[in-house]
């Protein structure tokens, strides 16, 4: 068994500069820390199957057509190669990312 503790990965992120930490890397599965600034720009493009956890903030999240407003406790599927962003981010967004399979960090 591996453990995290999202306020140590938190302080990683931050200590790396990064606005993206993957913490877990297997072959089928990783999981990052993502966070965007209020009024910044996410800068993604698309990418295999992934879930969204909104750990804390609120934006809009676009895929493909779809917009829905976001806000902590959220939880967003994205379906393999469909485009998305986080738009109209008015709180810093915290996020964790779930990819299947795994995915390099951008």
């Amino acid at each position: 068994m591996d453990y995290f503790d999202l306020s140590a990965v938190e302080v990683e992120r931050k200590v790396k500069g990064e606005s993206y930490l993957q913490f877990i890397s297997e072959k089928s599965l990783s999981v990052g820390l993502y966070e965007l600034k209020a009024g910044e720009q996410d800068p993604q493009t698309p990418h295999g199957e992934e879930v969204y956890y909104v750990v804390r903030g609120r934006a809009t999240m676009r895929v493909g057509t779809e917009k829905q407003d976001v806000k902590r406790g959220s939880i967003i599927y994205v379906r393999v190669g469909l485009e998305h962003k986080f738009n109209d981010i008015k709180e810093d967004l915290e996020l964790l990312v779930f990819f299947a399979p795994a995915h390099k960090p951008f």
